[in-house]
């Protein structure tokens, strides 16, 4: 794939399906699932996580959970609380221009019979977290994910919900909201670490991506970026393991991705921001200018 491509509002870009590597597992410090082929573990301070509370779901979302309620009941792959937040979460959909035009349940947005529809267009956000090595923390979903399971990513991938305190347009505080409250449900990493004003957004992509016959993405998502210290204890329900990566760690992994030459996966749209933005950004991490990158006026589009 392209590395670095110059982009416009109006610019698509060829998505290419992720390829596969393994990496090798040992045992932290830190709660972690058991996972033979996971990345190696990295000693954490401990800190306590919670659960957000969810807002309440809309009429037509209501009736869509009751209809196919014994479908979600009858799915073994998925476990009591990703089915909880699959219909008590409210996605934000948006047009194609990032206008709120509605909300839909978790559940629906990410059915591929709804994307391909052309209904499930909603806000997203992923967190590029650094610490003050300018390492990248890395996260492998779990296994219990009901998109992309065990695939490797950026720190914390998830939505702003229908809720005001992550609708509020200015600043972008409610994609800095829900990215505080979702950093500390995933990896336990407490709110005074990541305070909502040290997140910079630098822009927002919109992309589609299958993750199985069932289930994909089809996000408008804001990329956020920090550099901090802090504490994590990741959630089993959502983290399996987690790591952080120098630049030429992140290289290898990709390169070994793309070789195929062993068998863990990475998120695509962790490919597209690491193919397109990723090591200039980089650059400005480590020199301190974040601000110069930002461009919040385009909407990068990222195609199949």
């Amino acid at each position: 794939m392209a590395s670095h491509l110059k982009c416009i509002a109006t610019t698509a870009y060829k998505f290419n399906q992720p390829s596969s590597f393994s990496l090798l597992y040992k045992p932290s410090l830190f709660l972690s699932l058991h996972n033979p082929k996971s990345l190696s573990s990295f000693s954490l301070s401990s800190s306590s996580s919670s659960s957000s509370s969810s807002s309440s779901s809309s009429s037509s979302a209501r009736s869509f959970a009751t209809s196919t309620m014994g479908d979600v009941l009858a799915d073994s792959t998925m476990d009591a609380v990703q089915r909880r937040l699959m219909f008590e979460d409210e996605c934000i959909l948006v047009d194609e221009s990032d206008n709120v035009i509605g909300h839909d349940s978790k559940y629906n947005c990410h059915l591929m019979e709804t994307i391909n529809a052309g209904k499930a267009l909603h806000r997203a956000f992923s967190v590029f977290l650094f610490n003050s090595k300018y390492e990248l923390l890395l996260q492998q979903r779990s296994a219990t994910k009901v998109t992309f399971p065990l695939v490797w990513t950026n720190t914390c991938c998830s939505h702003p919900l229908y809720r005001e305190s992550e609708l509020m347009k200015e600043d972008v505080l409610g994609v800095r909201n829900a990215a505080q409250r979702k950093l500390l449900d995933e990896l336990g990493i407490p709110a005074e670490d990541v305070p909502v004003d040290q997140f910079t957004p630098l822009g927002r992509m919109l992309y589609k991506a299958p993750s199985d016959g069932k289930w994909g993405e089809h996000e408008l998502d804001y990329l956020l970026f920090i550099v901090r210290d802090v504490t994590v204890k990741p959630n089993p329900d959502e983290v399996a393991d987690a790591k952080y990566v120098s630049r030429e760690d992140l290289k290898e992994i990709f390169r070994k991705a793309d070789a195929g030459e062993e068998g863990v996966t990475l998120s695509p749209w962790f490919r597209l921001v690491v193919d397109n933005f990723l090591y200039k950004w980089w650059d400005h991490v480590e020199k301190g200018t974040l601000n110069e990158a930002v461009d919040m006026e385009t909407i990068h589009k990222l195609i199949e």
